[in-house]
């Protein structure tokens, strides 16, 4: 499997992705951006010290100067881009974002716009090629979390102390978020806030609810508010009701979209995956709604061209126009901002959306060269359906719609799918049955 994705470099650490993978791709970098100066950070994973310092290393022999932010949360190396921009020829952060311990990456950018597949397959022919620019950039140290702190607190305040359970999964949040939300005037509960690579008490996706168990019975036990819950770089955030309940991130979504659109309706950016309530919000808020294939330099960019007050991924990435990127603490702040402008609970304004019948993403192994075929099959057997490409088949029904799409991290089919109601819903996966053997046995 390829280290070059989508939307950024990943692997497993020494098996696929090696120092020396690193040190390369720098200085692909340094001589894609004509050799100018890059800010670089990185998370807690216990392999980002030695791919941080080669990725460096390889910056610098290829000329660029490098502001060494150090070990920090993504949405933190966007605000150093956003503010130093005028020096800085781009921005890279070593994470493997959500996946597992072993894993690690490269997330960059170049300028102030997000990366696109064919700028990666360039750094990948970089690579490949060894015509690298030669040169001696220097390194500076450049202490970020103070001013990112700052910047927080100076939009943000408390008008009354309510109780937050930060659970930072012991990523990169565990030193900012606490901080930033006393400084605000907040009540804040901290849960896994020690920064540990292995982590050890729960995935670094959010986004799998069931894995949410402790923050959940946190905000119970100790009456908090709300709960947040990071994922290992920080720019994903899932949020937990007052009655120890996780919100989908659908549902958070719409709660933004209420806030921000009520101000000033815009379009909004969403991948195509997300539950109906998205696209029905939007419009009774007299926005323009507007679907995108998941992956988040692909809603990043539609999200930057379109001008949107907000976009949202299922996984929990929301991006705010305000600051033209995604930022889990600045989600965290704004949802505390809405409720108590709303003077309402958490679980009372997500009670207030109801959201269909909705299938989790199932996965379903296929081998590549299957895969087209099995899309042709889903097609046939919704020949009644309004069909959408934009990643996969998606099939607009009466009562629902399907969404199949290829894995691109592995050799399956993914499957997600909405009902008017369960009715509804099991007619759709029943007549997918036919396609997909293992749902016969669910």
């Amino acid at each position: 499997m390829s280290i070059y994705k989508d939307c950024d470099i990943r692997g497993i650490y020494l098996k696929e992705l090696k120092e020396s993978d690193a040190y390369f791709i720098g200085r692909a970098l340094s001589t894609y951006a004509r050799s100018g100066a890059f800010c670089v950070g990185g998370d807690f994973r216990l392999s980002t010290p030695a791919l941080k310092k080669n990725l460096i290393k390889g910056l610098n022999d290829s000329g660029s100067d490098v502001y060494d932010l150090g070990f920090i949360a993504t949405p933190m190396m966007y605000y150093a881009l956003r503010r130093d921009g005028d020096k800085l020829a781009g921005g890279a952060m070593v994470t493997a974002s959500h996946n597992p311990p072993e894993y690690n990456g490269i997330k960059f950018m170049l300028g102030d716009s997000p990366v696109t597949k064919d700028i990666i397959d360039r750094i990948k022919r970089i690579v490949e090629s060894g015509d690298f620019a030669n040169g001696s950039g220097k390194v500076t140290d450049a202490e970020i979390a103070g001013n990112y702190i700052s910047s927080m607190t100076d939009k943000f305040h408390a008008p009354k102390p309510l109780k937050v359970v930060v659970d930072a999964g012991n990523g990169s949040m565990s030193n900012v978020a606490p901080v930033a939300l006393r400084n605000a005037g907040y009540d804040v509960v901290e849960l896994f806030c020690e920064p540990d690579g292995t982590f050890p008490n729960r995935t670094p996706n959010p986004a799998q609810y069931d894995k949410l168990t402790a923050v959940c019975e946190t905000v119970i036990n100790t009456r908090a508010d709300m709960g947040v819950a990071f994922d290992a770089d920080g720019d994903r955030a899932v949020f937990i009701d007052d009655a120890g309940k996780v919100v989908i991130s659908e549902k958070s979504l719409v709660l933004f979209i209420k806030w921000l659109l009520d101000k000033k309706p815009t379009s909004v950016v969403y991948d195509q995956k997300s539950s109906s309530i998205v696209k029905k919000a939007v419009l009774d808020m007299g926005g323009t709604p507007i679907p995108e294939r998941s992956g988040h330099t692909f809603i990043k960019r539609h999200f930057l061209e379109a001008g949107s007050a907000i976009a949202g991924e299922v996984s929990g990435h929301f991006f705010f126009g305000e600051l033209g990127y995604d930022d889990a603490l600045f989600a965290t702040f704004t949802l505390l901002q809405a409720l108590e402008c709303w003077n309402i609970s958490l679980s009372q304004a997500a009670g207030e959306i109801p959201c269909p019948p909705l299938t989790p993403d199932l996965r379903f192994p296929c081998a590549y060269s299957k895969q087209e075929e099995k899309l042709a099959e889903v097609r046939a057997a919704f020949p009644q359906g309004e069909v959408s490409l934009l990643d996969g088949v998606r099939i607009e029904l009466d009562d629902g719609w399907l969404l199949v799409r290829k894995s691109v991290t592995a050799e399956e089919i993914t499957l997600r799918a909405e009902g008017r109601d369960e009715h509804a819903l099991n007619a759709i996966l029943e007549k997918l049955s036919d396609v997909f053997e293992e749902l016969k046995r669910r």
